[in-house]
């Protein structure tokens, strides 16, 4: 299924960490909103921090929302 979002947040793997996907391309695993925010901020949103991270509707949350890092 393809996401009307551009930025994707896979569930949480055996070791907390979460695979991250930004339009097309998976940009690495993120195991925390730090991690997030980074990827963000090199795919051209160099203003975001992980307050934007959580409240962005751009940002679709797949197997628990930015609260969830345990598989």
């Amino acid at each position: 299924m393809a996401s009307d979002r551009p930025v994707v947040v896979y569930p949480p793997a055996g070791d907390g960490g979460r695979r991250v996907r930004v339009g097309d391309h998976f940009v690495g695993i993120a195991y925390g909103l730090l991690d997030i925010t980074a990827y963000l901020q090199e795919a051209g949103l160099q203003d975001w921090d992980k307050m934007d991270v959580v409240r962005s509707a751009f940002i679709e949350w797949r197997g628990g929302g930015p609260e969830v890092w345990e598989p």
